[in-house]
């Protein structure tokens, strides 16, 4: 029996570059739902669930960033590739913020897409494999307790569902606390490249963190200049 295709939701409102990318997706085995705008897009997530979603940012009505927040609101983890003919860097900021997994700029080249698909899924992939594994799943960070499967941070304040990179990367401070975890190393096993986008999308998912764990002042998240990253658990003061 044939594994499963991967199911991906492209949403493009440019009709030639929509058909294209859909044509040559699918001759790539994958199941390929096109949505022609970001009020289409949001009809499809009503009837489907998606291993992963391309998705343009310059859009008429709702924009990719609108649409990314919305879904994530609903599909935590579902990975998000954002097409954008936009290279600022606030664009490219405001894009990790809503959830992007990845961030590749217009015009498409179609295999260079592909590796970001297959990377990103791969990534994915790995992730459950590693819960189904029997790796360790509980941690305790200070005053919280990290369910590394579930994605789930629990404080006495309240508890917060991650997004699957927020958990792979607090796992990975998780597994080595008080060790410092080269920027390289993580940006390779967890993004699969180290240019300049991934770095801009770590620094993202690390304020994020920081956040989550700011409840606790004995825990820490320190950047060392040149190196990398801290997870510092203390004494409370």
């Amino acid at each position: 029996m044939e594994p499963a295709k991967a199911k991906l939701l492209l949403v493009e409102d440019d009709p030639t570059l929509g058909l294209l990318l859909q044509d040559f997706l699918q001759s790539r085995n994958y199941e390929v739902h096109w949505a022609k705008d970001g009020v289409d897009a949001l009809r499809h997530f009503k009837n489907n669930r998606y291993d992963l979603c391309v998705l343009d940012v310059m859009m008429p009505g709702l924009d990719g960033f609108t649409v990314a927040e919305l879904v994530q609101e609903r599909f935590p983890q579902l990975p998000v590739i954002f097409l954008t003919a936009k290279s600022l860097h606030q664009d490219v900021v405001r894009g990790f913020k809503a959830g992007a997994d990845d961030y590749i700029k217009k015009p498409v080249d179609e295999e260079e897409l592909l590796v970001r698909i297959e990377a990103v899924l791969k990534r994915a992939a790995g992730s459950s494999l590693a819960a189904e594994s029997g790796e360790r799943n509980v941690y305790q960070i200070g005053e919280y307790r990290f369910y590394r499967r579930e994605r789930k941070l629990e404080h006495p304040s309240g508890n917060r569902n991650l997004t699957e990179r927020e958990a792979e990367l607090l796992a990975m401070f998780c597994s080595a606390p008080g060790t410092v975890i080269p920027r390289e190393l993580a940006l390779q096993k967890l993004w699969n490249r180290t240019d300049y986008l991934a770095r801009k999308s770590m620094d993202v998912f690390l304020g994020r963190l920081r956040k989550y764990l700011a409840e606790d002042p004995s825990v820490r998240i320190t950047n060392i200049h040149g190196s990398g990253f801290i997870l510092e658990i203390g004494e409370r003061h």
